[in-house]
């Protein structure tokens, strides 16, 4: 399977067949590897409401534009950082946020990584997953297909456990039953816990 190549395709396609993948991260504080268990589709430019990508390019969201393969990743809340694998050809944005998954490799130096939490919740959320593989902001661009400091290996799950539903945290039309973008594995324990997104109020 030439996976640079499959992932030329659009993230509603690529999303399922990224579940049962195992990521890793080498890093000098050692290996990390999650089995990846839920995972959400983002595509671009005036397809998707709920994608950084959908009003163009931007400096954030420039990767989402880059060849297949590559990690975007962005800061959240001001604290976290989130994880995408980039799809589609480059010059046209797409990429499957990261959500969950098993850790697999290395689980001693991702308990660390996460103070010590229960094992189903290492890498449960997209920001914890990101925090147990040692992810940071600097990571944003790096090639996971190219065999350094990242690799992935695709192990696709059976089609008939896998469930589709709206996103999670996604404000708007985005996050609705009109967009079922989040795939997960169906009784999963590190699959994370389902949450609309909460308006915020802004005072006079």
């Amino acid at each position: 399977m030439d996976l640079r190549q499959a992932l030329e395709a659009p993230a509603l396609e690529v999303a399922p067949m990224l579940l049962g993948a195992v990521l890793a991260h080498r890093s000098s504080d050692g290996t990390v590897a999650v089995r990846l268990t839920e995972v959400e589709a983002y595509e671009g430019e005036g397809q998707d409401p709920g994608s950084h990508a959908h009003r163009g390019r931007t400096r954030r969201n420039a990767t989402m534009f880059g060849r297949p393969g590559l990690l975007y990743t962005y800061f959240t809340y001001g604290m976290h950082t989130c994880a995408n694998l980039v799809c589609l050809p480059e010059g046209r944005a797409a990429a499957v946020l990261l959500r969950a998954g098993e850790v697999v490799a290395g689980a001693e130096l991702a308990s660390f990584r996460r103070g010590g939490v229960p094992a189903t919740r290492l890498a449960r959320g997209p920001a914890n997953l990101a925090s147990a593989l040692g992810i940071t902001l600097a990571d944003d661009g790096a090639d996971v297909l190219a065999g350094e400091a990242f690799s992935i290996d695709p192990d696709p799950e059976d089609a008939a456990r896998i469930v589709a539903g709206p996103r999670v945290g996604v404000s708007g039309e985005g996050g609705s039953d009109a967009y079922p973008w989040r795939f997960r594995i169906a009784g999963e324990p590190t699959v994370s816990a389902y949450r609309p997104a909460v308006a915020r109020v802004r005072s006079a």
